[in-house]
């Protein structure tokens, strides 16, 4: 064996030469446990380890902590690598929040819930239910990638932070809010199709710190539709209050929230409905910097729809549909997928347009292998679809399926396009007593989290990882 002063450890996949000035050894709950200075350094200045400087196991003046060793072993692990051992499954989530907060880790921790490694969609299960106060039901909902939670229902919004522990309701101006985004923890931008203006909520202390209008023609209130969001812009989906014209905003998100641009400006003539059906859903797509934006209304000849990708620096169309047959029920793109997903309002069927590929006229392929419908079935009214990660996620009446795609290699067929054929597999999600129950209103995301909301329930599903705590 080499001399101590020569030997190489590991720390952070990084190797290190082992000396005794590097070392620290630190006692906690009464187990000894050694690590490197440059270890602890990654806790951050605030946290109590990184000011350790403790001398080496042969020396007698060990320092002694009298907290939980077992705990402390995983949080150790966390700031080696940088995710969670497979063993922190055993432990209570609060167990462990309260013991990274006491070292100064809470952020480590929930970074490391953020990490998509650690959401296993195959394994879902529904977890916890969040009670909501009054009579209303959830109207909107949104999550924050560090696992919090944030509930519309009627004219209150309640937050849950990302341990799910710590709960806040505040009461807004509006009657019942109908869209809600999460920009922070804290900060929420909130809209109503019945009341003017975008609010920017303090959810912490419940008071509007800003509220944003759309000037337009006809100096009509502008009713909030839609919000979604870039790493630069706050996009929302203004109708004006005599429902004659329609616009989507940017708003500068990292500055003072001034106007940046404005795009896709409709204006509706005489009894044409459709020349301006204003979006209802706004989805960024980073990969490909477009903003999805989709609406549809239902009208004598059925449902009716379109969905466009946005350049917003050009502020023109990339690629835009008139829906018409089968018209979506919902619909939502995925980056990872490259892909545009929908569920067809009479088919109930999940339908993908390759991102890569997209065709005006028929871009829709059928993930299921089909269609196995009649017209006016109306199998998709009130579906919801979302996607998350490398999955996508369906609501069917009081289920949820779940669709993968599968790799099928280099022998795989292709398309004229020369791409690969690209097949997709269904997996109903949850245990056998999680399934059925009231019609599913929302699905959301963050950290390792599903969340779900039901028709006529004052409450929030919670759906993890089976078998983890947190």
């Amino acid at each position: 064996m080499p001399p101590l002063e020569c030997q190489i450890v590991a720390s952070n996949g990084v190797l290190q030469k082992k000396s005794e000035s590097n070392i620290i050894t630190i006692d906690v709950g009464g187990q000894l446990f050694q690590t490197t200075k440059q270890t602890l350094t990654l806790a951050g200045s605030n946290s109590l380890l990184s000011s350790f400087s403790y001398p080496s196991l042969a020396q007698p003046d060990v320092p002694f902590i009298d907290r939980d060793p077992e705990i402390f072993s995983i949080l150790l692990s966390l700031l080696r690598t940088g995710n969670l051992p497979s063993k922190a499954k055993a432990f209570d989530l609060q167990d462990l929040i309260c013991e990274a907060k006491f070292y100064g880790l809470d952020n480590l921790l929930v970074s490391s819930q953020s990490n998509p490694s650690q959401f296993e969609a195959f394994n879902l299960e529904k977890s916890l239910i969040l009670p909501l106060s009054g009579r209303d039901s959830p109207s909107a909902i949104s999550t924050t990638p560090d696992g919090s939670v944030h509930v519309a229902h009627g004219s209150k919004i309640t937050s849950f932070d990302s341990s799910l522990q710590r709960k806040s309701t505040i009461l807004t101006q509006f009657t019942a809010v109908d869209s809600l985004l999460a920009l922070s923890p804290l900060i929420a931008a909130a809209g109503a199709t019945d009341f003017s203006g975008l609010q920017i909520l303090d959810l912490d202390n419940g008071f509007v710190k800003e509220t944003l209008n759309w000037e337009n023609e006809t100096r009509s209130s502008s009713t909030v539709q839609a919000i979604g969001s870039s790493p630069e812009f706050l996009f929302t989906s203004f109708e004006s209050g005599r429902r004659n014209s329609n616009t989507i905003m940017a708003f500068d998100l990292q500055g003072s929230f001034s106007p940046v641009a404005e795009i896709g400006h409709s204006e509706i003539y005489g009894a044409d409905l459709d020349s301006a059906i204003p979006a209802t859903k706004l989805k960024w797509v980073s990969g490909y910097n477009l903003l999805m934006a989709s609406g549809s209304h239902g009208g004598p000849s059925g449902v009716l729809g379109n969905i466009r990708l946005w350049d917003i620096r050009s502020g023109n169309v990339v690629w835009g549909l008139e829906e018409k047959i089968d018209c979506f029920s919902d619909v939502t793109v995925s980056n990872n997928l490259s892909a545009i997903f929908k569920v067809g309002v009479n088919s109930g069927e999940v339908l993908m347009a390759d991102l890569r590929k997209l065709d005006a006229k028929n871009p829709w392929t059928s993930v299921g292998g089909g269609r196995k419908w009649e017209n006016e079935k109306k199998e998709g009214v009130g579906c919801k679809i979302e996607s998350h990660g490398n999955h996508v996620f369906c609501s069917k009446g009081g289920d949820v399926e779940m669709w993968s795609e599968v790799l099928m290699g280099s022998s795989s067929s292709e398309d004229d396009d020369g791409l690969e054929e690209r097949v997709f597999r269904r997996n109903l999600m949850g245990r056998v007593k999680d399934k059925g129950g009231f019609k599913i209103t929302h699905l959301g995301f963050g950290g390792n989290k599903m969340v779900v909301t039901r028709k006529d329930l004052q409450s929030v599903e919670v759906w993890q990882s089976s078998g983890r705590g947190f």
